[in-house]
């Protein structure tokens, strides 16, 4: 697999980047599609993918840095190129979490109101990263045998695939939220919460690259339990946080 798709003026293009590119666009599309259902304006998911995109770009990109950060302190011209990979997602969560924050006051609208209506697509936009990243030959799997096994240029061994088995996570998640409608403001979210940690946390089993670790975990996988059982407090909070319309 050739990381890169094409050349512009002799400089190289990532596939990479191409999906990153395109899970926003999908994103946007999710969001511009379902604000008529939802009470928004239609062109909502312009702006609101706007304030995704910059948060969730340099909080993913920061804390792969900072993950990183021995290789980049000797380049650190290279901090920029994300286009050839190197994105953390959680990062990229709390990125996007505080953007949803602040979009929220400048909309006036309720926190939780806009965290639900900008979660249904996250899954989605993740789906295109992943693939990305399964190109790109990052966030690779631990050696395995089989007929979904593939191996890399940089040492040959079969690998599991699993930036395909989270994106085909992350589409399940995406179908799901889609179905299974909220009974009050912050359910979509406390739901996402549930199954991609979840999801995360069995994948992590799965990975190959050089992981920091705690008590045999990963940091993916304390931080996918934190979040767990966040979803289950705001799943089980008080029925006091009506939707939007209710009495």
């Amino acid at each position: 697999m050739n990381p890169i798709a094409f050349h512009v003026f002799g400089r190289p293009i990532y596939w990479y980047g191409i999906f990153v590119a395109l899970g926003f666009l999908a994103g946007i599309t999710h969001w511009n599609l379902r604000a008529p259902r939802e009470g928004w304006p239609r062109e909502i998911g312009s702006d609101l993918g706007l304030w995704i995109m910059i948060g969730g770009i340099l909080g993913a990109r920061l804390a792969y840095v900072l993950a990183n950060w021995s290789d980049y302190a000797a380049a650190p011209w290279t901090i920029f190129r994300i286009d050839q990979g190197g994105l953390i997602y959680y990062g990229g969560f709390v990125g996007g979490a505080v953007a949803v924050t602040l979009f929220s006051r400048q909309r006036r609208r309720p926190l939780l109101e806009v965290a639900d209506f900008t979660i249904g697509a996250v899954p989605l936009g993740h789906f295109f990263g992943r693939i990305g990243c399964f190109i790109n030959g990052c966030c690779y799997g631990a050696p395995a045998q089989g007929p979904l096994a593939c191996a890399y240029p940089f040492d040959g061994v079969p690998r599991h695939p699993v930036q395909l088995y989270e994106a085909i996570g992350n589409l399940g998640i995406y179908f799901l939220l889609l179905r299974v409608p909220p009974r009050r403001a912050g359910d979509r979210l406390a739901l996402y919460l549930l199954l991609y940690p979840a999801w995360r946390f069995m994948m992590e089993f799965l990975r190959g690259d050089a992981r920091w670790r705690w008590g045999g975990l990963t940091m993916a996988q304390l931080l996918s339990a934190a979040l767990f059982l966040a979803g289950l407090a705001l799943l089980y909070r008080p029925l006091d946080t009506p939707l939007k319309g209710e009495p």
